[in-house]
């Protein structure tokens, strides 16, 4: 079997969403059309790849809910409803998740994780000077992909929208390795709405006001997408923060506590610091650069999930989820616009530890 014939296998085999019923139902109820021809890009996207990629990248390709691709092709049914999408919606669905996967390989590498979704990550598993080239090649791909979308003049502010995109991810991931922490809690707040603004909030942006932009939808749409997306994003990563916490390694595939551990400031540990005081262990932590491991670690997330600040984390998810679900009112009611709503509420009411 050739690498690309791999690849193209890989994909196949792997259901899109099979963890969630709701994502599987989207998938298989309003887009299995849709995804078939998502697929059929993202195997011709990495086809010239195909030398260098092994079983490690190709299973990143192939698992995962693919939220983004979903929202963004689900953004570009609310314009074109159940009438054809030009080919470019799905190379740009493409793009963004191969722009996603750059993302989580170089967050790999920075966090030295051993773990992805359960499974090696590209950076334990081949080292992270590949590591840091596979996903620069991700990222360059991506870009290539978002520009052979463009047909019309029209097209060449998305062009302006994902360079933006990208920039403001390596801004992301650069803030988010700072480590210097703001002495006053407004300051951590905005510092940490700024950071996840860049690394996370962007792609959903993106694919929401990219569906709508490349589906023909009217600009001020594509604004109010754009608007939405970011909401949704905001969502989806304080929720990460919580499930950080809340959920433990057997179930999360990953480390528990690996933003205590890195000393990374999310929501949860912004309102512990306020909680706790300046004298407990986390805030020690945070303040010192100090990493809390083995027991100390342990004790120190028994006290997160005692403390409250579980609760204004999720209800600081909840905000933004119900300000996603304001900026969808405008359009047209009906299954599309059904399911990014049920998608939403989904991202902050999914089962925990399950």
């Amino acid at each position: 079997m050739s690498a690309s014939n791999s690849i193209a296998a890989v994909i196949a085999q792997q259901p899109i969403a099979s963890s969630s019923s709701v994502y599987a139902r989207i998938s298989e109820e309003l887009l299995a059309e849709d995804l078939v021809r998502f697929r059929q890009e993202v195997e011709l996207a990495l086809e010239p790849q195909a030398p260098y990629l092994t079983d490690v990248e190709r299973q990143m390709f192939a698992g995962g809910k693919k939220i983004r691709p979903l929202v963004m092709l689900l953004s570009a049914r609310l314009i074109a409803q159940d009438g054809p999408l030009p080919d470019k919606v799905y190379k740009g669905a493409a793009s963004l998740e191969m722009l996603h996967v750059a993302t989580l390989i170089h967050d790999d590498i920075v966090d030295e994780a051993q773990l992805r979704r359960g499974l090696p990550s590209v950076s334990a598993a081949r080292g992270s000077k590949t590591a840091l080239l596979i996903g620069d090649l991700q990222f360059v791909q991506a870009l290539r992909g978002f520009a052979t979308a463009v047909d019309t003049e029209r097209d060449m502010t998305l062009v302006r929208l994902v360079l933006d995109t990208a920039f403001d991810i390596c801004r992301g991931e650069l803030d988010e390795l700072d480590r210097t922490l703001p002495e006053d809690h407004d300051a951590r707040l905005a510092r940490y709405y700024q950071t996840i603004d860049r690394k996370t909030a962007v792609l959903f942006r993106l694919a929401c006001q990219g569906g709508i932009d490349l589906a023909g939808g009217r600009s001020r749409d594509a604004r109010r997408g754009g608007f939405f997306g970011r909401a949704l994003g905001r969502a989806f990563q304080i929720m990460d923060d919580v499930l950080d916490v809340v959920e433990y390694e057997s179930s999360a595939g990953k480390q528990s506590g690996i933003d205590l551990l890195l000393g990374r400031l999310s929501l949860p540990l912004i309102y512990a610091m306020e909680t706790l005081g300046p004298t407990h262990a986390i805030s020690q932590s945070l303040r010192e650069g100090t990493p809390l491991t083995g027991h100390r670690l342990g004790d120190a997330l028994d006290d997160l999930r005692d403390c409250g600040c579980i609760d204004k984390a999720y209800a600081a998810a909840r905000r933004e989820a119900l300000q996603a679900l304001f900026y969808l009112e405008p359009f047209p009611p009906g299954r599309y616009r059904d399911a990014l709503e049920e998608l939403t509420l989904h991202v902050i009411d999914r089962p925990l530890n399950g």
